[in-house]
């Protein structure tokens, strides 16, 4: 697996227009996959740990895996197949049977939003890591501009089309999203 994929963080979630822009990479390179905002705010507040009154969706999947001894081994951005990023979440059950090892298809979003709540290991193929645009110099720029600004970010938070994930840029209506997230190697502006 080592060879195959590349260990990596969401590095920033910010608003965009089509939603919420989720930067994700390491200290190679910094790619965008924008979504809906309503995702981009479960994901945000499970990696800053922020409590609920009561469970999301996404909590209540890490409940019932809780219940059943399964835990999240870890979740990789696969591919993109027509302008749509897939993803894999990788599931572990051991009992006294052994180990099983689970690979389910899933939406990146899905995928961050169980990982960032149980503090688990992010992954994208090798392949699409190095097909997607480096994004690492408009985060550098954004986060020089805050620091000018004593802090300031941006606000007023449009709500974006559901179920969808984008690069940042990509204002091209593609269709249904189907099992997948919308975006694609070919980046942005």
């Amino acid at each position: 697996m080592n060879n195959e994929v590349v260990p990596v963080e969401i590095r920033e979630i910010l608003p965009a227009s089509e939603g919420a822009a989720v930067f994700i990479g390491n200290d190679e390179k910094v790619f965008v996959i924008q979504m809906d905002a309503a995702m981009g705010a479960v994901i945000d507040a499970a990696r800053r740990g922020v409590p609920k009154e009561r469970p999301l969706t996404h909590d209540l999947m890490g409940l019932v895996f809780k219940g059943f001894g399964i835990t999240v081994e870890r979740v990789v951005i696969t591919s993109v197949r027509e302008g749509t990023y897939l993803a894999r979440i990788i599931l572990k059950q051991e009992n006294q049977l052994g180990t099983k090892l689970v690979e389910i298809d899933a939406r990146p979003s899905d995928c961050l939003a169980l990982a960032s709540a149980g503090r688990r290991p992010m992954y994208v193929a090798r392949a699409l890591f190095h097909a997607v645009a480096d994004m690492s110099g408009l985060l550098a720029e954004i986060h020089q501009m805050r620091a000018e600004q004593d802090g300031g970010g941006a606000e007023g938070e449009e709500e974006g089309e559901a179920g969808k994930d984008r690069p940042a840029g990509d204002d091209e209506d593609e269709g249904e999203a189907g099992e997948g997230e919308r975006g694609g190697p070919s980046n942005p502006k």
